[in-house]
């Protein structure tokens, strides 16, 4: 990795695992305090590196700094309430004065601990303290994407589909109302445990988007957010009070995905279309992990939403293009939209519908869906009408470039009207 970019990364990786320790020591009412220690932590590592050079454990050096940080603020902080306030109350009560306000204590003897288990801790406490049923769930799921994956405001507004201020305004209330509830970073209950991990999941699982594809980001694949995000939820499966059948579904499908990371990007690191992948390429290992991890999301009775992708995205590791192939793949989307409906799913089923019955029968239901601002709906057009109708295919390509919210899918549009034309 380039120099430039260590710090940078660093912020990516180690910013969320020291912001959660910091704040299971603080608490959400100096949540503040917590992430001031962890941008100063950063700064004094720009301007030491700068002069330097990065030590050869850069993370470990950044545990260090933020350790030392925290500890001498809770030093001050005693100072303040042993020493000085009590002289201020003595000189006030002798004049009549209010007196100096009380200051919440911290003891400098509790442990700041990043170690892994420390951090581990931190960060799966974190994870259900901020999917509280006290915020909304866009609240929740704001925040666990700034404090626990490190998303910058502008990624968070890309996810939402919405503005920075927005999101700024969101997260700022929802840090008022944490600390108004007096809201404790801990494991929730049995009883409230299935409550919280919805909106965890759902986190989650943007994450791992944002990696796979970004519209806030012109890289066609991020591989240490979907890491991050395979790595959040192997917490979650691992610990045996939140491992329930809707993680181990979540898992699949992420595994699922990540086995074709390597066969997604060509040598000039242009996205490759899933038909024109080189299936060769494929990680077998990640697609027995997945397999895996969907048998264990068998057990009970539950069927989330996770459940249904993750069986699509299993279909999409069989190499050979068979009928039941695409059957397969069309009743899980059928059942996908019935459980819980989205336009992008919708758009997604009529690919496995022209697969599955053929290109006609497909071409007439995408037309009724009628997504006009969405450049994957003329996209999935566009190779609909190839060889069927090419100057429609054209056109319906041209309007997905105009659409195309990265540089990325722009080109991946020009390449298929040149080779049309």
């Amino acid at each position: 990795m380039e120099e430039q970019d260590l710090i940078p990364h660093l912020f990516r990786t180690e910013y969320r695992k020291i912001i959660s320790v910091l704040c299971r020591h603080f608490g959400f009412e100096q949540m503040e305090t917590a992430e001031d220690i962890v941008g100063d932590t950063f700064l004094a590592a720009a301007q030491t590196w700068g002069i330097k050079g990065p030590p050869k454990n850069p993370a470990a050096w950044l545990y260090h700094v933020a350790k030392n940080k925290a500890r001498n603020l809770l030093q001050r902080d005693q100072v303040f309430r042993l020493k000085v306030t009590p002289a201020v109350r003595a000189a006030a009560s002798e004049s009549g004065g209010p007196g100096a306000p009380n200051t919440p204590a911290q003891s400098i003897d509790a442990e700041i601990d990043l170690s892994p288990a420390g951090i581990e801790d931190s960060q799966l406490q974190m994870m259900f303290a901020i999917c509280t049923p006290l915020l909304p769930a866009e609240s929740q799921i704001g925040l666990s994407l700034r404090i626990l994956c490190g998303f910058g405001i502008e990624e968070i507004a890309a996810a939402f589909l919405t503005n920075k201020e927005t999101i700024n305004k969101r997260l700022f209330r929802a840090k008022e109302k944490l600390r108004e509830a007096a809201v404790r970073i801990e494991m929730p209950s049995a009883s409230e445990l299935d409550h919280r991990l919805p909106a965890v999941l759902t986190t989650i699982y943007l994450l791992f988007n944002e990696g796979y594809y970004s519209e806030s980001s012109d890289d066609v694949l991020r591989k240490e957010l979907c890491i991050e995000a395979l790595r959040l939820c192997h917490m979650l499966s691992d610990n045996p009070v939140t491992n329930t059948p809707a993680v181990d579904a979540l898992l699949a499908l992420m595994c699922f995905h990540a086995s074709r990371f390597d066969a997604r990007i060509d040598r000039h690191g242009d996205i490759v279309l899933y038909a024109y992948q080189d299936t060769n390429r494929w990680n077998t290992d990640l697609i027995a992990k997945g397999i895996d991890y969907l048998h264990r999301a068998a057990r009970g009775d539950t069927l989330t939403k996770y459940h249904l992708e993750a069986g699509i995205a299993y279909w999409s590791t069989q190499k050979e293009d068979t009928a039941e192939k695409w059957e397969q793949t069309l009743q899980y989307y059928n059942l996908l939209l019935q459980l819980e409906y989205s336009p992008v799913a919708a758009l997604n089923r009529t690919y496995a519908l022209a697969k599955a019955r053929g290109v006609q029968e497909a071409i007439v239901q995408a037309e009724k869906l009628q997504l006009t601002d969405n450049p994957f709906y003329f996209a999935l057009l566009g190779e609909l009408y190839t060889d069927i109708d090419n100057s429609k295919a054209m056109s319906h390509f041209g309007r997905a470039m105009a659409l195309a919210r990265t540089n990325a899918d722009k080109q991946l549009m020009q390449k298929k009207i040149a080779r049309l034309g």
